[in-house]
């Protein structure tokens, strides 16, 4: 099979991993007995059906919320009232660009037309590159739970970890650096591949989709005009109060949400090489989350696993569809943790101990298991005396 013992470590590193010695314990990396088919044949047939003018609905009432938030935060102008409205502007930003994922996934209509104009609306709002966004995350998709082909937040193999500069490590390993990494993912790429998604030449594309790379860049660029425009106008100050905090805190819910749907799990889950990888074992790797009152605002994008496997499924049929599939699924399917309150916080500590412990994968096996440098703060401590 290939598989790297869970409890091996290396690098003098600790392997949090649990064993599965033990008769009838399950095991996350064992085949599945089912065929993603199967999968398939159990989701009502009606959660299939894109509904544009529902889709629409959606944005729309997406965008007189983001609009009516900052008329508020205006009239008001006190600072009293700028941190909550930070914090809820940059939460429906990033709703907006869940809604623009939709469109990038054809979830949104059965409208090539359709979804390429909205979803360049929305994520060139929030300086996304619509298509090299497009494009890398169904890369990202094809490939989930793959060490070497996945496209997002993917495991760091030992050599390559052994070989990072310590202050690379500390802003990949310590909160809350990781929390605001996307804008260099959409430069640069996942680390070790340099491909960013603004490079119409970037190994990420295929020649063919070259025009519709420069299209987002050329989106992109007309926003930071027009920001840079308003800036102009209104000045710096008040352009960063009403578009500049919000977006940073887009940013932070992007790699909160994306990080946690991959990682973070209370038990530990494999990731696979070569022969033992398949687009099935790949995509049951992925994490249900729930974010309490937040769900519905940010289109139910903690449905995950089944988001994963079927992302052609529109956003407001996956709570329907994912009820459907986990009798199928059993215990592959790992029941999301409900939010004690409103407000996810309790999900922060997830992220918080994954990223302090889930360091390097082994560069051989083909399942392999996250492993941990008990010298990794030790070593930056011992540098800094």
């Amino acid at each position: 099979m290939g598989k790297a013992s869970p409890n091996g470590s290396s690098l003098n590193g600790v392997d949090h991993v649990k064993t599965f010695d033990n008769e009838g314990e399950f095991d996350p990396s064992a085949p599945p007995p089912f065929k993603i088919a199967e999968i398939r044949a159990a989701i009502p047939e009606h959660c299939w059906v894109k509904d544009p003018w529902k889709s629409l609905s959606y944005v729309i009432w997406d965008v007189l919320v983001v609009f009516g938030l900052a008329v508020v935060a205006i009239y008001f102008n006190n600072w009293a009232v700028w941190p909550l409205y930070w914090a809820a502007q940059g939460t429906m930003f990033w709703a907006l660009f869940v809604l623009g994922h939709d469109c990038g996934h054809g979830s949104f209509s059965n409208s090539p037309l359709l979804n390429c104009v909205v979803g360049h609306l929305l994520h060139s709002s929030i300086l996304v590159p619509y298509h090299g966004w497009r494009i890398s995350h169904r890369m990202h998709h094809q490939n989930h739970g793959n060490v070497e082909h996945d496209e997002a937040w993917a495991p760091i193999t030992e050599g390559r970890y052994k070989s990072l500069d310590i202050k690379v490590k500390i802003l990949r390993f310590k909160m809350p650096f990781p929390l605001f990494a996307q804008p260099i993912y959409l430069w640069t790429g996942t680390p070790g591949k340099k491909r960013s998604q603004f490079n119409p030449y970037s190994s990420l594309f295929h020649p063919d989709e070259r025009m519709y790379v420069i299209t987002s860049t050329i989106c992109w660029a007309l926003m930071v005009g027009l920001i840079y425009y308003l800036t102009k106008l209104i000045g710096l100050v008040e352009m960063l109060k009403i578009y500049g905090v919000p977006l940073m805190v887009f940013v932070m819910w992007f790699d909160f949400v994306t990080y946690l749907h991959h990682h973070g799990h209370e038990q530990k889950l494999p990731w696979y090489r070569g022969k033992e990888w398949s687009y099935l074992r790949g995509g049951l790797t992925t994490v249900d989350r729930d974010y309490g009152m937040l769900n519905s605002i940010h289109h139910d994008i903690g449905t995950h696993v089944v988001h994963h496997l079927f992302p052609q499924i529109p956003h407001y049929h996956l709570v329907e569809a994912t009820k459907a599939a986990k009798p199928v699924l059993g215990e592959y399917y790992r029941e999301p943790r409900k939010s004690p309150g409103p407000i996810p916080f309790h999900l922060y500590s997830y992220m918080a101990r994954s990223v302090h412990e889930d360091n390097y994968v082994s560069d051989t096996g083909e399942v392999v298991y996250y492993q941990s440098d008990p010298q990794l703060f030790g070593s930056y401590q011992k540098k800094m005396e």
